[in-house]
């Protein structure tokens, strides 16, 4: 599949509340303009993830891929996330230390309880015209 060069993709749960903020939340405060946006649940994040063989049954979590450089799951996205936010670098600073179980074991908490915690939508987020750019799907 032909990706956007020089981007980063984020592979969100398009269905969960608690993600849909996440992705705005990245979006305000994407300094570069470097990440663009697909749902697990679209055509463009099933393509993504199956190239990978990543089972999502196994992995429903925010998932960064940096084409031709690396791919990031669970709090690694997270960090690595954060480390490309305007005014959010030192969270990989803070936490990267951590061994990668702990920060993955608090991370599976609330990914198990998201919807209860946050609500979860019938159907994906429609981004506005302005934002429609910025995905994939």
């Amino acid at each position: 599949m032909e990706l956007p060069e020089g981007k980063q993709i984020v592979l969100f749960d398009g269905v969960c509340n608690l993600c849909n903020r996440s992705v705005q939340f990245v979006i305000r405060h994407d300094r570069n303009d470097l990440f663009r946006f697909a749902s697990l649940q679209g055509e463009t994040g099933r393509k993504l993830l199956a190239e990978r063989g990543i089972d999502t049954a196994s992995t429903d979590s925010i998932i960064l891929i940096d084409p031709g450089v690396a791919l990031y799951i669970k709090s690694d996205a997270a960090l690595e996330l954060a480390r490309n936010l305007k005014g959010y670098g030192w969270l990989p600073v803070l936490f990267g230390w951590l061994p990668r179980s702990l920060r993955d074991a608090a991370y599976d908490l609330v990914a198990r309880n998201r919807y209860r915690w946050f609500g979860k939508q019938e159907q994906c987020m429609v981004p506005s015209p302005e934002l429609r750019a910025r995905f994939l799907d």
